[in-house]
């Protein structure tokens, strides 16, 4: 019997769907979930052209024309703050003979002009001009695909998808954890993009646990609990006693705390720093302009996470935004962005080095081992090992979502 048919038809990825329901709760995934191409296409479709995805800062598109793109596999995404002052988001796929019209990462511009044959849109997503075409052509019948686009505090999340999923309720859950941050007057620091060598799950499941910060991240540590969980016997009793503290202080500011995840794949809380105010070696902030409309510093940590692509602190001083995009089966683009105060100046209120320090150093060990956990996956000795029920909890719930959300998306597109 064929295993890829269904009704006399071919079914996509089925043998990746054979593969999720052989999977063992509580181990990691199969190995060729982390390297075979098959899988990666089949991700590409049922979940980064599915979910809604993080794509990019509002504070990076303050100006009229103002744009950015986000490459997922084949797509392509143009954000753009148009001429009417809107967020718009655009397939970056020019409409004459399918042409990338922004080839660039990011620019300003008042019309989107594709650079092989000129054919101009408005910022609308409008055709506005194309050269020598028949009489009868209809410009209006050849606009730019639009795409859907939501603000949430000043982070832009785009879909790929006909009709998204719901986004009513972690737009109305995160708001108010965001908003005193006034993250869209921010600006935009610093930005880096590093290469990781391995499979974007890898990346995010590093994330998801701190089973190995002891030994790999000695500069986080400086000033973030290693067990933050003050239900958790193995937390530090000085950390308990400084949540509470801290808890009772923001309820008091009317500031949001308590963890927030309705839904299965995001989640918003406000963590209390272990030592210090910021991620800086001495704990100190590392700019000295306040973010926002925050009453001072000691707000702790708010910590965003939406699967599949992003994780994020905004603290009192400056905000970090985290994206991942994949590449391809074994490789995954990390793009970090630093945000401080929209006035802050470079050299007077904030220290480039001082701001960046902790991250840069923890972003190049998140890359040697997730790296070195793909070169481990690749050898025939591998086979899928146990989680650890109290350290990488974390990380089975991400499992549990890409499962679900794999037979979910697989489904829609068949």
């Amino acid at each position: 019997m064929n295993p890829n048919a269904k009704n006399g038809e071919s079914r996509p990825f089925a043998n990746v769907e054979q593969l999720l329901h052989d999977y063992s709760s509580g181990y990691s995934l199969d190995q060729r979930f982390y390297k075979d191409q098959e899988v990666f296409d089949a991700e590409i479709q049922a979940i980064w052209l599915q979910k809604w995805l993080f794509a990019g800062l509002a504070c990076e598109i303050k100006e009229l024309g103002a744009w950015f793109k986000v490459d997922i596999g084949s797509a392509s995404a143009i954000v753009i703050r148009s001429m009417d002052g809107q967020v718009r988001g655009f397939h970056n796929t020019c409409r004459h003979r399918g042409s990338r019209i922004c080839v660039a990462e990011k620019g300003r511009s008042r019309n989107l002009t594709c650079p092989y044959h000129q054919w101009t849109y408005d910022s609308e997503g409008t055709l506005l001009f194309a050269r020598e075409m028949s009489e009868g052509f209809d410009k209006s019948l050849h606009g730019l695909k639009p795409l859907h686009v939501e603000d949430v505090g000043g982070y832009l999340f785009v879909s790929f998808a006909d009709e998204p999923e719901p986004f009513e309720d972690f737009k109305a859950v995160t708001m108010p954890y965001l908003l005193p941050h006034s993250l869209s007057e921010a600006k935009v620091a610093f930005e880096s993009t590093i290469i990781e060598k391995a499979n974007w799950k890898l990346v995010v499941e590093n994330n998801r646990e701190c089973y190995h910060c002891r030994v790999g991240h000695p500069e986080l540590l400086r000033t973030i609990a290693e067990v933050e969980d003050t239900s958790d016997s193995k937390c530090d009793p000085a950390f308990v006693v400084k949540s509470r503290q801290d808890e009772q202080r923001w309820q008091e500011q009317s500031l949001p705390f308590k963890l927030s995840n309705t839904t299965p794949g995001w989640q918003i809380v406000r963590v209390p720093m272990s030592n210090g105010l910021s991620f800086t070696m001495d704990g100190q902030p590392a700019s000295s302009r306040l973010m926002g409309e925050l009453p001072d510093f000691d707000v702790g940590s708010v910590r965003l996470l939406h699967f599949p692509n992003t994780w994020n602190h905004a603290l009192g001083d400056h905000a970090i935004a985290f994206r991942v995009t994949p590449i391809d089966a074994q490789a995954t683009a990390v793009t970090t962005k630093w945000l401080v105060h929209a006035d802050a100046v470079e050299g007077v209120d904030y220290d480039l080095a001082n701001l960046t320090k902790v991250w840069l150093a923890t972003n190049d060990q998140d890359r040697t081992l997730a790296e070195n956990n793909q070169l481990g996956i690749n050898s025939p000795a591998y086979q899928p090992g146990p989680f650890s029920q109290q350290n990488e909890y974390g990380v089975m719930a991400f499992i549990d979502w890409y499962k679900h959300s794999m037979f979910e998306g697989l489904a829609k597109i068949r």
